[in-house]
């Protein structure tokens, strides 16, 4: 099948092809190495199919490469696409009998890897673009690889890389390396960066002077040489920004992206008649050959998929480019002759590029990736040559979704719905938004709505969905109707239902993502509560702000940004809202504390939105309980009124359990709040207010925490009072757990030859010995020591000062009194 030698002569690959053909016959399996232009993707294949006898299968990450790559390598045969190479993509397929190489996207080789392992008719497989690092391209790897191990030995496999980080590719195909080498053409480089302050992107926005700048760099690049300008951008919106921005330049301006129809997307890679600028998103980057080029300007961005596994986001953003990417950007500048490269960043910003762009099983989305796991039998992905396993926590919440869709059992294992589900060929969510809302609005107003979802985004309808709908239909956009023809084959057919077209979009979109179903926080507002938790505002002004419930199709959240931003959705009513989340319905008895007290309602919810809302009268006792210790977490022990009786049982309390230990009950904060249910039990129940639980006999129950053995003691090892030999029964202070104190006066304890002993004879009372006035004399555990020693000081001290109270030399054996003498006349 190889072309004349002339027409390929200049193919650096042309030079290797003996060495990868002796590599292939030896290993089976081969990593080729080969930059853009060097024939890799359109020579490669043709030299396989001539070295075989079955179909060669070649597979890139996009259709419109597939379709480019198809067409160059027949037209190197000198005929047309669908005789001896042919391509099949979603929705568009020509091949014939005599076809012998077919070109396919990877997420067409995973479906039919899924059909059929074997790949009968197949001579070898050609993983185009593998450094790319895209999830299908990941798993076409890691199943062709265990297909080779398992089943075809025979089947020949090639990895290409455009770049030179081909050691992991190796690694997993236990492969060797063939490098091809490019005859390039210089490409000076021009740094450009803005001159004056430009904000970094956020979300899918990027500031306008940025783009103002690239124009004017477009402008530049065209007045410094010859030949077409390619110009790479983040996204379908900037291309279209700075295509007006050029307005008046006399050279073509033609963009391409991957929304745009086949034709469009072809004519790009065609040389048109006069001077062009291409204005491209990535997907020029490394895998299409757009001819003519001799300057690349580069915005420094590109687009990539975040998910917020946490609120169920996910998103496109807008990050800058990796250094590995900005040399292949700037490489097409130099396919055909010396080229220039304008990047509009600065050198120093150059340094602080990642490397290397994150493979997207680090970042994105893993619902669908995780099914075509269970579809092939590894569900969690070990023993998968995989170049990278997938983030746990990511896949979890990938399966835990396809459960939620009835894709997955309770093993893990495919159901026949999730069969289903994945030949619908779409998201996982999208088809069980297709599946299940055909029979409700229609097979092809879902498939419209699914259609739609499927791109990058609506284009020109603002957040508006239905909208965007009603657009697409007036436009008779050719790929979407083409995908909308190809789901809706996939389904029975079902006319359309009596459903308005806004509540039709919204119950299809609700369906796919019931968590997304959002209410009006307010009346008049912008700000809505989905049923997943998070809040989502709506650009004011759109016509959906006058829907009290939208669902919402895509929506980002900045980080640190506290609601997220609806970017697509459609208006629905509560009735629709109910059906399209219906699994998420709940009813429910909540019984709280708030503001004080106790209450009890019954309540509807839609995940996280109250529908309806109910006082209940008699809920149940075990839930009030609940709700009274959940006030007592949040007030403390104050809700309870501590009477000057309770205080002094506490204290009493916590004597005995310092110096007894257990089972003298801990009466701390701490330890009494963690034990509320049981002491205060019975109030428990009766409660309901505040009020109530300060009307509450603290010091019965304190008691309750007391055996009962305990109980009887209580007053034998902590009294509240002792008898002192004045005969007065004086109040014991427990504040200071260690050091019970009895304060009384000298003149009352005469006699005592030593202080009193608590908690059975193991603690003795401090005594703090005071004068006739009331005033401290003195502090003593030791009483023989005092009247030794501390007495005589006192009474020297005093006795001029209170002549009428006695004050004898030997207190030990005086007489106590509580009275001072007579006063004498």
């Amino acid at each position: 099948m190889l072309p004349a030698a002339d027409s390929i002569a200049d193919l650096p690959v042309r030079q290797v092809l003996p060495d990868l053909t002796a590599a292939l016959d030896d290993a089976g399996a081969v990593v080729l190495v080969a930059p853009p232009g060097t024939g890799k993707t359109t020579l490669v294949p043709l030299a396989l199919a001539d070295a075989g006898t079955g179909r060669v299968v070649v597979a890139e990450p996009r259709r419109v490469a597939a379709r480019a790559a198809a067409r160059r390598m027949a037209s190197l045969l000198g005929e047309p696409v669908g005789e001896r190479v042919g391509y099949t993509v979603r929705g568009d397929r020509r091949v014939g009998p005599a076809t012998r190489v077919e070109v396919v996207t990877t997420g067409v080789l995973l479906r039919r890897l899924h059909r059929d392992p074997e790949l009968a008719g197949v001579d070898a497989v050609v993983l185009d673009e593998c450094h790319e690092r895209h999830l299908d391209s990941d798993l076409a790897l890691a199943f062709t690889t265990e297909v080779r191990a398992a089943l075809r030995p025979d089947l020949r496999l090639l990895a290409t890389s455009a770049t030179a980080e081909a050691d992991r590719l190796a690694q997993v195909l236990t492969a060797p390396v063939v490098q091809a080498h490019a005859v390039t053409y210089p490409v000076s480089v021009h740094w450009c960066p803005p001159t004056g302050p430009v904000a970094p992107p956020h979300g899918l926005r990027v500031d306008p002077r940025l783009l103002d700048h690239v124009a004017a760099t477009v402008r530049r690049a065209l007045a410094d040489g010859p030949g077409d300008v390619l110009v790479f951008l983040p996204g379908a919106r900037e291309l279209d920004t700075v295509a007006t921005r050029l307005a008046g330049v006399d050279v073509d301006v033609v963009t391409l992206h991957g929304r745009q129809e086949a034709a469009t997307q072809d004519a790009a890679l065609r040389p048109g008649p006069r001077r062009r600028v291409v204005l491209a998103t990535s997907i020029a980057e490394s895998s299409l050959t757009v001819p003519g080029v001799r300057a690349v300007v580069d915005a420094g961005l590109t687009r990539v998929p975040r998910t917020d596994h946490g609120r169920g986001l996910g998103t496109l953003v807008t990050v800058a480019v990796s250094r590995a990417s900005a040399t292949q950007r700037a490489g097409r500048a130099g396919r055909e002759a010396p080229g220039r490269v304008y990047r509009c960043w600065s050198a120093a910003q150059h340094e602080r590029l990642p490397a290397h762009p994150e493979p997207e099983i680090a970042v994105a989305d893993l619902t669908g990736f995780a099914l075509d796991l269970a579809l092939w039998g590894h569900p969690d992905g070990t023993g998968l040559a995989l170049p990278d396993p997938p983030p746990s926590g990511a896949l979890q919440v990938a399966r835990a979704t396809l459960s939620a869709l009835g894709a997955l059992d309770g093993d893990g294992r495919v159901t026949a719905r999730g069969r289903a589900i994945a030949e619908a060929g779409t998201h996982p969510r999208l088809a069980r938004a297709l599946i299940d809302g055909a029979p409700a609005v229609g097979t092809d107003r879902a498939a419209e709505v699914v259609a739609l979802l499927t791109e990058d985004g609506p284009g020109g309808a603002g957040d508006d969905l239905p909208a965007a709908v009603r657009r697409r239909r007036a436009e008779r956009s050719p790929a979407w109707r083409q995908e909308v023809r190809r789901l809706a084959r996939t389904l029975p057919k079902v006319p359309a239902t009596a459903l308005t077209d806004d509540l039709a979009a919204a119950l299809v979109v609700g369906l796919a993502y019931p968590e997304r179903v959002a209410r009006l926080r307010r009346p008049g507002g912008t700000s809505y509560l989905m049923a997943g938790g998070t809040a989502a505002d709506l650009t004011p002004g759109t016509r959906l702000t006058a829907s009290e419930w939208v669902a919402v199709a895509a929506a980002d959240r900045a980080p640190g940004a506290p609601t997220a931003r609806i970017r697509l959705a459609a208006p629905l009513d509560e009735a629709t809202a109910r059906q399209a989340a219906a699994t998420l319905l709940t009813e429910a008895t909540e019984v709280t504390w708030a503001d004080g007290q106790v209450q009890a309602r019954t309540s509807h919810r839609l995940g996280a939105i109250t529908l309806v809302e109910r006082p209940l009268t008699d809920p149940d006792p075990a839930l009030v309980r609940a709700a009274l210790l959940d006030g007592f977490a949040e007030a403390g022990l104050t809700l309870l009124t501590w009477s000057r009786e309770a205080v002094e049982l506490r204290h009493r309390l916590a004597f005995c359990h310092a110096a007894l230990g257990a089972p003298w009950p801990d009466v701390t904060d701490a330890a009494l709040r963690a034990t509320l249910g049981d002491w205060l039990a019975p109030e428990l129940t009766r409660a309901r207010r505040r009020a109530d639980l300060a009307r509450i006999d603290v010091v019965g129950a304190l008691r309750r925490l007391l055996p009962w053995p305990q109980a009887a003691r209580l007053d034998e090892y902590a009294p509240e009072r002792i008898e002192v030999p004045s005969g007065s029964r004086i109040r014991l202070d427990y504040t200071d757990p260690a050091a019970p104190v009895l304060a009384v006066k000298v003149q009352e304890v005469f006699g005592w030859t030593a202080a009193p002993l608590l908690a059975g004879g193991r603690v003795p009372v401090l005594l703090h010995l005071l004068s006739p006035a009331g005033r401290p004399a003195a502090v003593t555990r030791d009483l023989p020591s005092f009247w030794r020693t501390g007495y005589p000081r006192v009474r020297a001290e005093l006795r001029g000062r209170y002549p009428r109270h006695p004050w004898p030399e030997d207190p030990t054996t005086a007489v106590a009194t509580r009275r001072a003498a007579p006063r004498r006349r």
